[in-house]
């Protein structure tokens, strides 16, 4: 897309733009290239017009040395032109990979459609590009109309002849642009569909196999799997047919200019002689080389534009996020005003005017129906989705646009579906922040999990594979809580913290939110047992995502309790 003057760069153009000076240094060096592939052309009119009519063995000799020197600096030339492509595609990469995955991590907070980690495959895919052979054939195109000029200077007929071929080729990479854009840019789509469903599957293995789905699991990643493949194969029957007529078209242009140039001499028109035939033959194959190796890597050059575009959609529709001006860490007075919530994406509200105030360290439990809205509060509270309207204030200050990095340490989360990474005990209690082993050992025994984890064979240094796969629901459990209450936070919000704990592990739960208590940070909890009662000061009641009560514990329990007893003592409809 074109830049209007005073309009900004795209981020991924300003990043390919900050390497113009290496882009310019490979101009240059192909610009040389391009003039040095012209040398064997010369070596053969050279040999034809002085070593066979003086038949001279040192002439000979020293045109052998000269060529076979300009060999060595044109494959040397060659090379550095790749080395500098590939310097300037690596930091390329460094220059902007760092927001894509900044970019595609905010996407997915915000359960943006059709972002997956495929994004970081297209910043791959343009990385790749700009050193390709692709990208050097396009830069050989402007180049090789030198020798055009050198065909003009040789016969001005032989020129226009090259001329016309070169339109040609343009004309074929026109219409293998056309006709194979739509197709591809299906097939790409496709693809990442048939990618994604396969890694979604993947991920829910033990249900599958243990219900006896994967037949048809595979048979519907197969038929996203077939779509991909018949759209590439459409577009790369039309791509392959006009590659071949390019290549034709190369052929043939040799053979033309080579009896154009025989006519012009037996017409008396061509001065040149039979070795500046064949020089204006060989250039004019020249002229339409790179034409040629576009048209054939075509499908390349399509992934990677479509590859650009849906990185560049995402940098767009998640702008850089302004640092700020830094705050002081919060005490934790949460407060709820009037907000209204949607799930990413979606119109529909989820939250209904809710307003609350929570003080420094009181306890709040959350509790209502499935599908009320808990979740999405808890959410909110941690500022990994935005209110629609309303607002939702730590220490008076709005949540959600707060500095992660800055606020991430004083806050503590357990989501409902507790998630584990890929590393040791040590690092995911840690936050993968540089572990301080005597707060991660703390943060273990206040969820009651240090013993069992000292019973594993390496202890805290226990690597736990991908989603904790070597650990136990219950465990996985605590140790994310110990990842929540890691670092003494201010503020810390639980989803169902204790769906997947045993008697013991619930005790534990209760004193680790009475420590919390006792050391002012305020709590927020979402559940539906009593266990925790004993910790709470206060209560909500969330239904259709609505308060239906809010106040102190004991209040609201008695409060619950006459409407269960009002409900109980009213006169039922007798049947007719």
């Amino acid at each position: 897309m074109a830049i209007k003057p005073g309009d900004k760069p795209s981020e991924l153009r300003a990043a390919l733009d900050a390497q113009q000076s290496l882009i310019k240094q490979v101009v240059f060096f192909s610009f040389f290239t391009n003039l040095l592939v012209m040398t064997p052309t010369l070596y053969m009119l050279e040999v034809y017009d002085r070593v066979v009519n003086s038949r001279s063995g040192m002439t000979l000799a020293m045109l052998t040395l000269l060529i076979i020197a300009a060999y060595a600096v044109m494959e040397m030339l060659e090379w550095v032109r790749s080395r500098v492509l590939h310097e300037a595609a690596v930091k390329f990469d460094v220059r902007i990979g760092s927001r894509v995955f900044d970019a595609l991590f905010e996407a997915n907070l915000r359960r943006m459609p059709g972002v997956s980690a495929q994004l970081l495959n297209d910043l791959r895919t343009v990385r790749e590009f700009i050193y390709s052979p692709a990208a050097t054939a396009l830069m050989d195109v402007p180049l090789a109309m030198l020798y055009i000029v050198a065909i003009f200077l040789i016969d001005p007929v032989l020129g226009w002849m090259s001329v016309i071929g070169a339109c040609m080729q343009v004309g074929l990479a026109w219409l293998t642009e056309r006709d194979t854009q739509a197709p591809l840019a299906r097939a790409n789509q496709a693809a990442i569909a048939a990618q994604n469903y396969a890694a979604n599957s993947l991920r829910n293995a033990q249900v599958i196999g243990a219900m006896g789905m994967q037949a048809g699991i595979h048979e519907r990643w197969l038929k996203r799997q077939n779509e991909f493949l018949s759209l590439q194969a459409q577009a790369s029957d039309k791509a392959g047919s006009y590659a071949s007529m390019a290549k034709f078209v190369q052929l043939a242009q040799s053979s033309l200019l080579l009896g154009g140039g025989c006519w012009l001499i037996i017409e008396g028109a061509f001065p040149g002689g039979g070795g500046m035939m064949i020089v204006a033959s060989t250039l004019g194959v020249r002229v339409l080389a790179p034409i040629v190796q576009v048209i054939g890597t075509w499908r390349q050059v399509v992934n990677a534009r479509d590859a650009w575009a849906r990185v560049d959609r995402l940098l767009a529709a998640v702008p850089v996020r302004e640092p700020g001006m830094p705050l002081p860490p919060p005490r934790g007075l949460l407060s709820v005003e009037g907000v209204v919530a949607t799930a990413p994406g979606s119109q529909l509200p989820i939250l209904r005017g809710i307003t609350l105030s929570v003080p420094p360290g009181k306890v709040l439990a959350m509790i209502g129906p499935a599908a009320s809205g808990k979740s999405t509060l808890a959410r909110l509270m941690v500022g990994v989705w935005p209110t629609a309207s309303g607002k939702l204030r730590l220490d008076g200050v709005e949540i959600f646009p707060w500095n992660k990095a800055e606020l991430g340490p004083c806050i503590g989360y357990l989501p409902q579906e507790v998630e584990l990474f890929d590393g040791t005990l040590a690092e995911n209690i840690a936050r993968f922040g540089e572990p301080d082993h005597d707060a991660v050992e703390a943060a273990a025994r206040a969820v009651g999990v240090h013993e069992q984890i000292l019973a594993l064979p390496e202890g805290y240094d226990t690597d736990i594979g991908e989603e904790g796969a070597v650990l136990s629901g219950g465990m996985r459990q605590r140790i994310g809580l110990a990842r929540a209450i890691y670092g003494g936070p201010r503020l810390v919000v639980l989803d169902e913290p204790n769906s997947n704990l045993d008697e013991a592990g619930e005790q534990a739960l209760l004193q680790t939110l009475l420590a919390l208590k006792a050391q002012g940070t305020t709590i927020v909890i979402v559940t539906h047992r009593t266990t925790v009662l004993p910790a709470v000061d206060l209560m909500l009641v969330l239904q259709d995502g609505q308060a239906k009560a809010f106040g102190p514990r004991d209040e609201v329990l008695a409060s619950l309790q006459r409407g269960v007893q009002a409900a109980s003592a009213a006169p039922r409809p007798v049947a007719a």
